[in-house]
C-alpha cells in the first residue's frame, strides 16, 4: 500500500468545498452563540470555566493516548500557570507538562506557528521521560515510524510515516503552509478546512518519537482560535475521546489518499459537536450560579459537600444519577442522615428524584 506521503500529489490535499458549507456556517453561528453566552459570566466564573475546560482537554487528550492523569492536579497546575489562586497539590511531570502546553497554546494562539513552538510543546509533554532519545526535537531513529496494533508476532500496521531523514524538510513545508493559510493570509482557508487539514497533515508526518497526537490536536485548536481571534476553549479532545475508535478509523482511512473530503466532513462535525459541549458547560455554570444564589444559607456541611461533588462532574453529572450510597460515601454519614438530607434537598428544589427503593436516583435541579 502507498501511504499519502508516498503519492505524487502529496501534500496537495484536495476536497469538495461545497461538502463543508453547512458545517462551516453552523460553526460560525455557534461561535457567535458561545460569545454571547460568555457575556453572562462574571470574571470569577470565566476564570473557573477556563480552568475547567483546559484541564478537561488536557485530561482527555492524554486519555486518547492511553495516559490517565489526575483532574485535580491538572486544574491546580493550570491555575498556577495562569496566575490564579492554587492549593499545594503536587502534579506529576506528565500533568505539569500537558498543563504547560495547554496554557502556552491559550496565551500564544495568535502568534505564527514555528518549529520552535512545536519542539517547545514536545519538551513540555515529554517531561520526566527517560525512554526517548529525542525530546524537544524531531525524531532521528533509522527504523520505520509505524502505528501498529496486535501482538508483537502478528502486528497490524495502520500507518507508516515518512523516514526520519525526510522530517525536517516536511516540517518546514508544513509550518509554511500553516502560516500562509491563516485568516489574514492571501491563501486563507475556511476555519474547519484549515484546522482539519492541519491535523491530518501533521499526523501524516508524525515528526516526534511520541506526543504527535496531543500536539496535532493542539495545532487544530490553534487554527480554530486564530479564525475567531480568541482562544476557543473547545472540547475537541473531549469529543474525540468519546468516539476514539471512529477518530482512529477516520485518520487511517485519510492516510491512504490526498483527496480528504471524507476526513474534513468527519472533523467538521467533530468541531461542531465540541462547540455544543462547550455551550452546555457555559449554561451549566450559569445555572450553578443561580442554584447557589437560590439556596444560600440553606445547606448543611454534608449537603454542600455532596452538591459540590455533583457539580464537579459537569453537565453529564453522575452516570445514572446520584444514589443514596453515593451520598453516604461522599458525606461520610449514616444512611438515616443521608435519607433526611436527600429528602430536604428535594423539598428545597435542589435535587430532582426519580425511581423507587434501590433504584432511586437524584439529579441537580437546574434550568
Amino acid at each position: 500500500m502507498a501511504w499519502n506521503w508516498q503519492q505524487t500529489d502529496w501534500p496537495d490535499f484536495s476536497r469538495k468545498p461545497e461538502a463543508l458549507n453547512a458545517c462551516e456556517n453552523r460553526f460560525l453561528h455557534n461561535s457567535g452563540v458561545l460569545l454571547g453566552a460568555l457575556m453572562h459570566l462574571g470574571a470569577p466564573d470565566k476564570d473557573q470555566l477556563t480552568v475547567d475546560l483546559m484541564s478537561n482537554e488536557a485530561l482527555k487528550t492524554s486519555e486518547i493516548e492511553g495516559e490517565h492523569l489526575s483532574r485535580d492536579s491538572l486544574q491546580s497546575s493550570i491555575r498556577h500557570q495562569l496566575g490564579l489562586a492554587v492549593d499545594k497539590r503536587k502534579a506529576s511531570p506528565a500533568e505539569q507538562g500537558v498543563a504547560e502546553m495547554m496554557v502556552d497554546l491559550y496565551r500564544t494562539f495568535a502568534e505564527p506557528l514555528s518549529e520552535g513552538v512545536l519542539c517547545r510543546w514536545h519538551g513540555m509533554l515529554m517531561q520526566g521521560r527517560r525512554d526517548l532519545r529525542d525530546i524537544g526535537s524531531y525524531r532521528t531513529h533509522e527504523e520505520p515510524m509505524r502505528i501498529v496494533s496486535g501482538t508483537i508476532h502478528r502486528p497490524k500496521v495502520h500507518f507508516e510515516a515518512p523516514p526520519s531523514s525526510r522530517v525536517p524538510g516536511e516540517m518546514r513545508r508544513f509550518v509554511t503552509w500553516f502560516n500562509e493559510t491563516g485568516p489574514d493570509a492571501a491563501n486563507a482557508l475556511s476555519p474547519l478546512v484549515r484546522a482539519g487539514t492541519a491535523h491530518l497533515y501533521f499526523e501524516s508526518i508524525h515528526p516526534f518519537e511520541d506526543g504527535n497526537g496531543r500536539i496535532g490536536r493542539a495545532i487544530s485548536e490553534k487554527a480554530l482560535a486564530q479564525s475567531q481571534g480568541a482562544p476557543t476553549l473547545l472540547a475537541l479532545a473531549h469529543t474525540i475521546e468519546r468516539g476514539r475508535k471512529a477518530y482512529y478509523a477516520a485518520l487511517a482511512q485519510a492516510s491512504t489518499a490526498n483527496e480528504i473530503t471524507g476526513w474534513l466532513i468527519y472533523f467538521a462535525e467533530l468541531a461542531v459537536a465540541a462547540q455544543d459541549y462547550t455551550h452546555r458547560r457555559i449554561e451549566f455554570l450559569i445555572g450553578k450560579t443561580g442554584f447557589y444564589d437560590r439556596l444560600r444559607g440553606q445547606l448543611n456541611e454534608r449537603q454542600d459537600k455532596v452538591l459540590a461533588r455533583m457539580f464537579r462532574e459537569g453537565p453529564d453529572e453522575f452516570k445514572g444519577g446520584l444514589s443514596a450510597e453515593n451520598y453516604i460515601g461522599i458525606a461520610r454519614t449514616s444512611r438515616a442522615t443521608a435519607t433526611r438530607d436527600l429528602q430536604d434537598l428535594v423539598s428545597k428544589g435542589a435535587l430532582v428524584r426519580s425511581g423507587e427503593r434501590k433504584h432511586t436516583r437524584y439529579r441537580l435541579n437546574l434550568p
